[in-house]
């Protein structure tokens, strides 16, 4: 018996009004899993045997969010749940979607298609675990196994094989032989999906509290021969995994893989472009990455610590100690507030003022001068005062204005 929560009483009248008009529902997946391990609980899934057609003449106000997978919106007060029908699918031609959706009245038969045990459970409105498969004594073991046949699993959605071994590091479980061995047999399966949907596994893998052994279990089964720039680097990733420690962050464990990898800055953008990294978390990895390269030798001057911002250079502070060496925030906090300028739109000087006092056309050459007068700056050549800078532009710059 589980006790409910706030996420469970909210959504409760949902089921009773499902229930009242003759049908079954159930809480069931993610939510139950997690009530059971004592975690926080973000959202709650509802599974019932009505049909699509048949939960939109129930609620008022529904929206058809994948009702061809049998999932319908119902909208109530100020919140939302995901209704989905009980349902069984057919041959999947593509190891990632099933070629056909069939709805059935059976819970049994709904939670048969899942992919691990311990997300095969359903709870019922009096809090009461539904558990066909001994996902219950599978939490308790600290496993994950496939429901039934892992490998029927693994050709029904190739992806589950990514989401086995993320789940050995999000719950720090390790990864039934059985399970692990349909894996390593059919890891080949992964290049049949999406890049970004691996990614979303891949990432929470190295966010893991169990990172350590997940990654080992990632390397073992050769999953990462299939992923993008990690085939030839076997060794590399089993150093990565070695590193003690929870990586806190996305731009941390980009920045650590790379660091473990030793990818040079150019191939970076190359790197994590093939691993659809949006441009701007990509532009914040190569910041990250040039600075952690500088920090793991000497610590930041006040000319790296502005390139980087100082944001990111205490992400990098935090990844040292993954390296064996100490962090110094107190150091950083200072030095950034002696920074002179934190951005180039702090300088008192424009362009249109050294264009005045050169009487000079615009060109690259203004440009680069803004450039030195920014470093100047934060070396301590000059003050950023605009006559000093005017004075320092006349004598440093007088052989790089254009005519």
């Amino acid at each position: 018996m589980i006790a409910f929560n706030q996420k469970f009483t909210t959504a409760l009248p949902i089921i009773e009004k499902i229930q009242a008009a003759g049908f079954e529902a159930y809480f069931v997946g993610g939510c139950v899993r997690d009530a059971l391990l004592n975690k926080e609980i973000n959202d709650v899934d509802i599974a019932t045997s009505a049909f699509p057609a048949e939960v939109k003449k129930i609620f008022p106000k529904t929206i058809d969010v994948g009702i061809e997978h049998g999932t319908v919106m119902v909208l109530s007060k100020d919140d939302s749940y995901e209704v989905t029908t009980f349902r069984t699918e057919s041959t999947y031609q593509d190891f990632r979607r099933p070629d056909q959706v069939v709805f059935v009245r059976s819970l049994e038969e709904d939670l048969k298609r899942r992919d691990f045990t311990v997300n095969a459970l359903a709870m019922n409105q009096e809090g009461q675990v539904i558990d066909y498969f001994d996902g219950v004594n599978d939490l308790k073991r600290g496993l994950i196994k496939a429901v039934g046949s892992p490998e029927e699993r693994f050709f029904e959605d190739a992806l589950r094989m990514m989401r086995g071994v993320r789940f050995v590091s999000q719950l720090d479980f390790i990864m039934d032989n059985e399970t692990e061995n349909a894996i390593h047999k059919h890891h080949a399966l992964l290049e049949n999906i999406a890049v970004e949907r691996i990614q979303v596994e891949f990432m929470k893998l190295l966010l893991g509290r169990g990172r350590q052994k997940a990654l080992k279990a990632f390397i073992q089964t050769e999953l990462y021969r299939y992923c993008p720039g990690l085939s030839l680097y076997k060794n590399e990733l089993e150093s990565f995994a070695a590193l003690e420690g929870r990586i806190p962050t996305r731009l941390a464990a980009w920045t650590m893989l790379l660091f473990m990898l030793r990818k040079s800055e150019d191939e970076v953008e190359t790197f994590l472009r093939e691993w659809k990294c949006s441009k701007k978390e990509l532009q914040r990895v190569k910041t990250a990455y040039v600075a952690l390269q500088q920090r793991i030798e000497e610590p930041l001057n006040r000319l790296s610590l502005y390139q980087s911002g100082y944001e990111i250079a205490l992400e990098v502070e935090y990844m040292l100690p993954f390296f064996n060496r100490e962090s110094d925030t107190a150091y950083l906090e200072e030095l950034n507030a002696s920074l002179p300028i934190k951005s180039k739109h702090e300088i008192v000087v424009s362009g249109h003022d050294l264009l005045q006092q050169f009487d000079a056309k615009p060109g690259k050459w203004l440009g680069e001068a803004l450039d030195k007068i920014e470093t100047a700056i934060l070396l301590g050549e000059v003050a950023n005062e605009r006559v000093q800078l005017i004075n320092w532009a006349d004598s440093h710059l007088e052989k790089n204005r254009g005519n």
